[in-house]
């Protein structure tokens, strides 16, 4: 696997080293050396699998509060999506600093998200299918969200068009 930091400190983009031959191919998606090597988390309690059905699906932007903060790692293993974080960390140098990937099924990518982010996406083909490990249990005291088309944050979805859930569509804007 390789791992790279990116613009936001901590998280990662992780692409595995897929090897192929007649009979199809062959990757790692998870090794908790090569996580701990890496300086990553290790332990996933639990992991979700989100099936969107349709083009522009949108959900997020969500994040769990400390003391439940978690880790995610997030993969699309069919279809493809627009993949955002926000840094929350008031001590970063990059707080409210958002970043966007394109994972698909088809480069095999995934991003690694540490505590303090919020996380959302936006479906770029019918029938996506993510899925996540969680570095933390879902407590639904501690789930918090933030508005999706927040003006602080500014964040560009690629496609105008959405499909947004009630509880998403009325999460508050980012108040510091």
């Amino acid at each position: 696997m390789i791992f790279t930091e990116l613009q936001l400190p901590g998280a990662f983009l992780i692409e595995s080293e897929i090897h192929s031959d007649s009979r199809g191919a062959f990757a790692r998606t998870y090794c908790r050396e090569s996580f701990r090597k890496a300086h990553l988390h290790t332990d996933y309690p639990q992991a979700n699998l989100s099936l969107n059905k349709k083009i522009g699906t949108l959900r997020g932007l969500h994040y769990q509060k400390s003391p439940c903060a978690e880790v995610k790692l997030v993969r699309c293993v069919q279809g493809s999506l627009y993949d955002v974080i926000v840094d929350l960390r008031s001590e970063s140098p990059t707080f409210l600093e958002w970043q966007a990937l394109e994972l698909s099924a088809k480069n095999g990518h995934a991003l690694y998200i540490p505590e303090g982010f919020a996380h959302g996406f936006q479906t770029l083909e019918n029938d996506t299918l993510v899925y996540y490990h969680m570095g933390n249990n879902y407590v639904s005291s501690s789930a918090r969200g933030i508005r999706w088309n927040d003006p602080l944050l500014d964040i560009s979805w690629p496609l105008s068009e959405l499909i947004i859930s009630d509880k998403d569509t009325n999460y508050p804007n980012y108040v510091v």
